[in-house]
């Protein structure tokens, strides 16, 4: 099992809990892109990166090469979505963001739950007109759109009623509300890999690849050094989804850990791309960093069917000075 590859690291669990909130370990040069739950947009020629970091919001990198990052000049404090735009004025996490029909959508989480804005540039800002959450009655997290072929809208998310799991429901037209009475369940904690600490299956990522649908999702807690990436298959959008029996498919890749919540995109070449982010380093989770590997297809020995797979070697992109 992939466990055993970095079972050694059990020794820090404790540690790692505790500089979470001390942020201790030791800065080292150069500085990587301090983003947890990162999602890559590429528009014009720009790759724009978002993710948890700010508690003032959501920030915003671009690059051009997807090794050097830097925030916009007329952005001072980074800031793609400010929470004085919109409902809740904490916790904003796990931004995605999507261009529809000319309007950029960023699906994020604020308070535990999930929220949707909206702005004419990848830059922002990012606005509610209505601020409120999309499900206003229940904590959920982590939503992430997906468009099928025929242009329906579905929208992944996190539930709380079995530890954390992911749900599905379909969207209306305008992309900003959910139709609650379409709401599926999808995966839950089922795989031993999962049951390290604690019952978590979180961050969904979606894509279609030959008529096969793919879910990226990750499983523990984001403070564990075993925190990783898995993938679950299904022939309809709605399920069933099952899950890879050689899951995770990326857990403590090289000198990483806390590897996890990730998100796919193509590069300017058409590489499929993951991002994902990691803790700061053995000691510490916090500023957990962005990291950016390569996902790819092959069929199986004795079978038709693409299998995903997670190239181990990543690339970490840094902070221009």
């Amino acid at each position: 099992m992939k466990i055993n590859r970095c079972i050694w690291m059990l020794t820090f669990i404790l540690v790692l809990v505790g500089n979470s909130v001390t942020g201790k370990g030791k800065d080292k040069g150069p500085f990587p892109v301090p983003l947890g739950d990162p999602f890559i947009l590429l528009h014009e020629g720009t790759y724009y990166a978002y993710g948890t970091h700010s508690d003032k919001g959501i920030e915003v990198y671009v690059s051009d090469n997807l090794k050097t990052w830097s925030r916009p000049a007329h952005l001072p404090d980074g800031l793609a979505l400010n929470k004085e735009d919109v409902w809740a004025d904490r916790w904003f996490w796990a931004p995605e963001v999507y261009l529809v029909n000319g309007t950029f959508y960023m699906y994020y989480s604020a308070d535990e739950h999930i929220c949707v804005a909206t702005s004419k540039s990848p830059l922002g800002p990012f606005k509610q007109e209505k601020k409120e959450p999309m499900i206003a009655d229940e904590k959920c997290i982590d939503n992430s759109l997906f468009i099928d072929d025929d242009g329906k809208p579905y929208l992944f998310f996190d539930r709380f009623n079995d530890g954390l799991n992911i749900w599905v429901a379909e969207l209306t037209d305008d992309l900003l509300q959910i139709k609650r009475e379409t709401m599926r369940p999808c995966i839950h904690v089922s795989q031993p890999w999962e049951m390290i600490w604690p019952r978590v299956n979180e961050g969904a990522f979606v894509m279609k690849h030959e008529g096969m649908y793919y879910m990226t999702y990750s499983a523990n807690s984001y403070e564990s050094p075993f925190y990783g990436i898995g993938c679950a298959t299904a022939t309809d959008v709605n399920g069933p989804w099952t899950k890879y029996e050689h899951n995770p498919l990326l857990q403590c890749p090289g000198d990483l850990v806390g590897v996890g919540h990730s998100a796919m995109f193509r590069d300017k070449k058409g590489q499929l791309r993951i991002v994902f982010h990691a803790h700061k380093d053995k000691e510490s989770i916090h500023p957990r960093a962005m990291y950016i590997g390569k996902v790819k297809f092959r069929k199986q020995k004795g079978s038709s069917e693409q299998t995903m797979y997670i190239d181990p070697e990543y690339i970490t992109p840094v902070l221009k000075k």
